[in-house]
């Protein structure tokens, strides 16, 4: 392959062992034309005169990546600015995820309204998926590396303002439900169209099951930022594996023990397990001193941590948290997969992608048999050559 193929309007990948959320399929072809799947067989494929035709049979073929929570990378965060957003998005398409949703950190409510704005053309455009407002609406007991200052009680008119503001492009909304209002403001963003999330919380088991009656369908970065689990205060995490939701799981080496990534995984079943990222800008760069919003984060051995030692995001890629996820943890490679691509799609009601599919989006990712990134098909245009 070579990058002068970007301009090639039908494209027929043959051989390929095919990996998504349905299963593995030997000997698969897949066509595709423009920005589209038209096709998925195996065996022998079918002759199509002026497609360019791939062999793929040394590679596992995925469907493009889906990070619902990440902030930034490259060296850049999702709040620098429009082009360096882009930026962002770029770092991570190169590394195979090809649908990613920018998430900002609390901040005040007049700033995290103008980068919503800055942010919406980006999601209009498809270069982002969507915007995840994680903040302000935290708790001060499980902030994480958040601005105390920044963070505030989730009045029913402010959760309404920051999910209108951005004309759609505010996808999930995370919050605390124990706060003042918290409850009332989890139906509110949810009937305003946002997935909404339970996450930085301290709430109380029986809290955390009515915010999910009251319509919480996500919970953010499952175990961290939220009350531990005891045998008698089982808290948010009970409520949510027990639940229908979501789950969201930083499988990174740092944020969670793998065989709490394999138990938490294998608890709620393919379908439910959502593997994300919270890359900061530092993923993919050096050690060194980086910026969270307005907080300073120094990266040590790959580990970026707030000033007081809190875990402040993640350094790595989808695709190393999903190989992470697999050798290290020991997750089955299906159930990985979903984890990384149709599931997290679910959660946010995205159901063109995440596939590979007859009308599905063209994302494609391309790896080799130890889980590295060969090349990558976003929108049925090589984003990354072999």
């Amino acid at each position: 392959m070579t990058h002068a193929l970007a301009d090639i309007a039908r494209i027929l990948l043959t051989g390929a062992r095919l990996v998504t959320a349905d299963g593995e399929a030997t000997d698969t072809w897949i066509e595709i034309v423009g920005d589209r799947v038209h096709a998925v067989g195996q065996g022998r494929a079918p002759q199509r005169p002026g497609a360019h035709e791939v062999d793929v049979r040394d590679l596992l073929v995925l469907p493009g990546l889906v990070d619902i929570h990440q902030h930034g990378g490259g060296g850049h965060s999702y709040t620098d600015g429009a082009g360096k957003a882009a930026q962002v998005a770029e770092f991570h398409l190169q590394h195979g995820t090809t649908s990613r949703v920018a998430s900002l950190v609390s901040a005040p409510l007049d700033l995290l309204a103008r980068q919503v704005e800055e942010l919406a053309p980006l999601v209009e455009t498809g270069v982002l998926a969507g915007v995840h407002l994680e903040g302000p609406w935290l708790s001060p007991h499980r902030r994480g590396a958040h601005d105390p200052a920044a963070l505030a009680v989730p009045l029913s008119r402010d959760v309404e303002r920051l999910v209108a503001c951005g004309q759609g492009a505010v996808r999930m909304v995370t919050i605390a439900p124990e706060l003042p209002g918290g409850l009332e403001a989890v139906e509110r963003a949810a009937a305003a169209g946002a997935t909404v999330a339970l996450g930085h919380t301290d709430a109380t088991y029986e809290q955390a099951v009515e915010a999910l009656r009251r319509g919480a369908r996500v919970g953010t970065h499952l175990f961290n930022a939220m009350r531990p689990i005891h045998h008698r205060d089982p808290g948010p995490v009970v409520a949510l594996l027990e639940s229908d939701a979501f789950i969201e799981l930083i499988a990174d080496g740092v944020h969670l023990h793998p065989s709490v990534v394999a138990d938490a995984a294998n608890c709620v079943g393919i379908g439910r397990a959502v593997l994300v990222t919270d890359a900061m800008a530092a993923a993919g760069m050096p050690d060194g001193h980086y910026r969270l919003g307005d907080r300073e984060v120094d990266v040590r051995d790959s580990v970026a941590r707030g000033s007081e030692g809190q875990i402040a995001g993640s350094t790595v890629t989808l695709a190393e948290a999903l190989r992470y996820a697999v050798t290290v943890a020991g997750v089955p490679l299906r159930a990985a997969v979903a984890a990384a691509t149709r599931t997290p799609a679910r959660a946010l009601g995205l159901d063109d992608i995440g596939e590979v599919a007859p009308g599905a989006m063209a994302d494609l990712l391309l790896m080799t048999a130890d889980l590295g990134v060969a090349a990558v098909l976003h929108r049925g245009r090589w984003a990354k050559a072999r």
